[in-house]
């Protein structure tokens, strides 16, 4: 008897069967008419999140998959003049810190994430959106949507925000801002975003930020790494840009030769002018570790 229950137990984790049953959330807000901001605070842990644009009449619609252990989430919004503010907020109920979020880093597979959130919205409103992640993976396609502020901390995330059918937002965002602790951040087609300011930092891990092409407008951009890497994509080299260096001898740099150099720190792309109102202005910060820009 104790050989057979040692062996059940056995194949349970070795064949990864689920120790425990998930269930569903469903959360929306009806479209209205005299609606023309959604401000969203969205708060998860341990969790996969996914935005995308949807067809519905549904101004927010939230879908989510979690372990029965934890507490349930807790979702509000109200009307205000011509605006909504909405809130999910489900919070850890376990203690976070530096040591058990690196370790959990390290050791724990996507599949360890207890809770998976899809998030849908529509392209007839103006969106100000701000995640909060405990740990997780988070892929953000912000395809055909109007967004104003886009802001995402966390503990430690893999985050991507990308422009999956090439839709540039057709507002003008004033800030993207994306803080980890530990992970990495991808943002694609960086112009698309429209955005006044753009900020990246991450204290270990990396920073992929790609330009297919210039910015419709001024934008100043900072991307800083305490111990990791950054590989920057830069438009083509007539588009105005410029690009301080922050680093120290423990980074290694690596620059394409058709840059010019101002100082010992700042250098430009051929189509530089300072008073060029598209000009794009980027300043890369790595304690430890290694820039790449091409």
């Amino acid at each position: 008897m104790l050989k057979k229950l040692c062996l059940s137990l056995f194949l349970s984790i070795g064949l990864g069967y689920p120790s425990e049953a998930q269930f569903v959330k469903e959360y929306k807000i009806d479209g209205r008419t005299d609606v023309d901001l959604v401000q969203l605070e969205f708060t998860s842990y341990k969790s996969t999140t996914q935005l995308k644009r949807i067809k519905s009449q549904d101004l927010l619609y939230i879908h989510g998959h979690l372990a029965k252990s934890n507490i349930l989430p807790d979702f509000k919004y109200s009307f205000q003049k011509n605006s909504v503010k909405a809130s999910l907020i489900h919070k850890n109920i376990e203690s976070d810190n530096l040591g058990k979020t690196i370790t959990s880093k390290l050791f724990f597979s996507e599949s360890d994430f207890e809770h998976s959130w899809d998030l849908g919205l529509v392209s007839n409103y103006l969106y100000d959106l701000d995640f909060n992640l405990g740990m997780g993976k988070a892929d953000f396609d912000l395809s055909q949507l109007p967004i104003s502020n886009f802001k995402v901390k966390s503990a430690s995330a893999d985050v991507t925000i990308r422009y999956g059918s090439e839709s540039p937002n057709q507002v003008q965002m004033d800030t993207l801002l994306v803080t980890l602790n530990m992970g990495s951040v991808e943002l694609q087609n960086a112009n698309f975003t429209n955005s006044k300011k753009i900020i990246l930092e991450v204290n270990y891990g990396n920073i992929d930020l790609n330009f297919s092409e210039g910015m419709p407008a001024g934008c100043q951009v900072i991307a800083a790494v305490g111990g990791g890497t950054i590989f920057l994509k830069l438009p083509p080299e007539t588009n105005p840009v410029k690009i301080k260096m922050k680093t120290t001898p423990m980074c290694r740099t690596s620059l394409p030769k058709y840059l010019k150099a101002l100082d010992r720190e700042t250098f430009v792309t051929k189509g530089y002018n300072s008073s060029d109102p598209r000009l794009l202005e980027l300043v890369l910060d790595v304690g430890v570790g290694s820039v790449t820009v091409e």
